[in-house]
Protein backbone atom coordinates (compact mmCIF):
# COMPACT_ATOMS: atom_id res chain seq x y z
CA UNK A 1 0.00 0.00 0.00
CA UNK A 2 1.37 3.43 -0.90
CA UNK A 3 0.91 6.58 1.14
CA UNK A 4 -1.37 9.12 -0.48
CA UNK A 5 0.32 12.37 -1.53
CA UNK A 6 -0.79 15.48 0.38
CA UNK A 7 -2.93 17.83 -1.70
CA UNK A 8 -1.17 20.60 -3.61
CA UNK A 9 -2.10 24.08 -2.44
CA UNK A 10 -1.59 26.41 -5.46
CA UNK A 11 -1.20 29.50 -3.23
CA UNK A 12 1.65 27.89 -1.23
CA UNK A 13 5.29 27.51 -2.24
CA UNK A 14 6.03 23.79 -2.74
CA UNK A 15 9.51 24.22 -1.22
CA UNK A 16 8.90 26.18 1.99
CA UNK A 17 5.09 26.13 2.33
CA UNK A 18 4.89 29.93 2.52
CA UNK A 19 2.56 32.21 0.58
CA UNK A 20 3.85 32.31 -3.00
CA UNK A 21 2.34 35.74 -3.79
CA UNK A 22 0.96 34.38 -7.06
CA UNK A 23 -1.25 37.04 -8.61
CA UNK A 24 -2.93 34.42 -10.77
CA UNK A 25 -4.00 32.48 -7.67
CA UNK A 26 -5.19 35.66 -5.96
CA UNK A 27 -7.52 36.17 -8.96
CA UNK A 28 -6.69 39.80 -9.54
CA UNK A 29 -9.10 41.68 -11.77
CA UNK A 30 -7.97 42.64 -15.27
CA UNK A 31 -5.65 45.60 -15.44
CA UNK A 32 -3.45 44.30 -12.63
CA UNK A 33 0.20 43.67 -13.46
CA UNK A 34 1.11 40.07 -14.28
CA UNK A 35 2.40 37.83 -11.53
CA UNK A 36 5.99 38.45 -10.39
CA UNK A 37 6.94 34.98 -11.62
CA UNK A 38 6.36 35.94 -15.26
CA UNK A 39 9.25 38.45 -15.03
CA UNK A 40 11.98 36.14 -13.69
CA UNK A 41 13.85 33.04 -14.80
CA UNK A 42 14.15 29.94 -12.65
CA UNK A 43 17.31 27.84 -12.65
CA UNK A 44 16.73 24.23 -13.75
CA UNK A 45 18.33 22.90 -10.54
CA UNK A 46 15.90 24.99 -8.46
CA UNK A 47 12.91 23.70 -10.41
CA UNK A 48 14.19 20.14 -10.00
CA UNK A 49 13.75 20.55 -6.21
CA UNK A 50 9.98 21.06 -6.62
CA UNK A 51 8.13 17.85 -5.74
CA UNK A 52 6.82 16.19 -8.89
CA UNK A 53 3.21 16.34 -7.65
CA UNK A 54 3.43 20.15 -7.40
CA UNK A 55 5.11 20.80 -10.77
CA UNK A 56 2.92 22.98 -12.94
CA UNK A 57 0.40 23.29 -10.10
CA UNK A 58 2.04 25.62 -7.54
CA UNK A 59 4.47 28.53 -7.92
CA UNK A 60 7.61 29.06 -5.90
CA UNK A 61 7.60 32.02 -3.53
CA UNK A 62 9.82 35.06 -4.25
CA UNK A 63 12.13 34.14 -1.35
CA UNK A 64 12.82 30.58 -2.53
CA UNK A 65 13.25 31.83 -6.10
CA UNK A 66 15.78 34.47 -4.99
CA UNK A 67 17.69 32.05 -2.77
CA UNK A 68 17.77 29.54 -5.63
CA UNK A 69 19.23 32.24 -7.88
CA UNK A 70 22.01 32.84 -5.37
CA UNK A 71 20.73 36.03 -3.71
CA UNK A 72 18.30 36.87 -0.93
CA UNK A 73 14.91 38.50 -1.48
CA UNK A 74 14.16 41.79 0.25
Amino acid sequence: MTAEEPPVEPARCPLCGGDNACAMQAQHRSGQPPCWCTRVSFAPDLLARVPEVARGRACLCPRCAAEGAGHRAC
